[in-house]
């Protein structure tokens, strides 16, 4: 998952892949916070490596980092090449993305799913900060967007690549009906929204048996329009990191999955 590096840096570059734009900032990672504006750069219609790599590059280049870079990318991630990336083109199957990051920097690099990046900087500096211990218990970070992302953390300890959201409830996959594009693309209102990622959380309540659900994605600036809808036994809370989590995640795996 990672090149060698040596030791820990306090920052590191994090980038966010994501189906509709690549965003990248300089992370301070014993604070969790962004070290300046993110540099931004829209995903082209035609996401395939061929026209996406170039962006990816410009990114890295434009923040003027060539050390330890963390990168968030929408799939199954190992050693970093893509195994499974359902919202990406079909060509990214098989390409090493952290191969193509080692070839703009001089540092480590680490890939990690996106969700999982999201999840670990919900972890360190979010609304998991409490049970990123020993005794911690089964979380569940989900992030509503494009598509359903989770993140499963036991005691602290990350379990990558979870992809609960293709679980299927009634014979449809969870992502088709319950992601929050799927809200505008039906033109549902929020409580028949709100009952469909219900039933999702009990199904991975029944499949898991969590401590605690952080939900996150853009749809959690939403969360009094859904949340009343929620019934599972497990608390579930609101995300706190916004719209960075992705960025500051990319940058803490860097040094806590070296």
């Amino acid at each position: 998952m990672a090149a060698l590096m040596s030791q820990p840096s306090p920052k590191v570059l994090g980038i966010d892949i994501g189906g509709s734009g690549i965003k990248a900032a300089l992370v301070d990672v014993e604070s969790g916070t962004l070290l300046g504006v993110p540099v931004y750069a829209k995903t082209p219609w035609r996401a395939t490596p061929r026209v996406m790599l170039p962006r990816i590059e410009e990114v890295v280049r434009g923040c003027g980092w060539s050390t330890d870079v963390g990168c968030g990318f929408p799939g199954v991630m190992k050693g970093g090449e893509v195994l499974f990336a359902p919202n990406m083109s079909k060509k990214w199957i098989g390409v090493n993305v952290l191969q193509m990051i080692e070839k703009v920097t001089s540092g480590g690099v680490v890939v990690v799913n996106d969700a999982d990046a999201a999840g670990i900087a919900e972890m360190e500096f979010g609304a998991g900060r409490e049970r990123c211990r020993p005794g911690g218990g089964v979380v569940v970070m989900i992030t509503f967007g494009t598509g359903i992302g989770t993140a499963i953390f036991v005691d602290g300890r990350l379990h990558p690549n979870s992809e609960m959201g293709h679980i299927e409830i009634g014979g449809i996959e969870a992502e088709a009906v319950a992601a929050a594009i799927a809200r505008k693309r039906e033109g549902i209102s929020w409580e028949e929204w709100g009952g469909r990622v219900d039933r999702f959380l009990n199904a991975v309540e029944l499949l898991l048996s969590p401590d605690l659900f952080i939900v996150g994605g853009g749809v959690s600036e939403s969360w009094d329009e859904f949340f009343p809808y929620l019934t599972t036994k497990t608390p579930v809370v609101r995300a706190r990191m916004g719209n960075n989590a992705g960025i500051v995640g990319a940058a803490l795996a860097v040094n806590r999955l070296r």
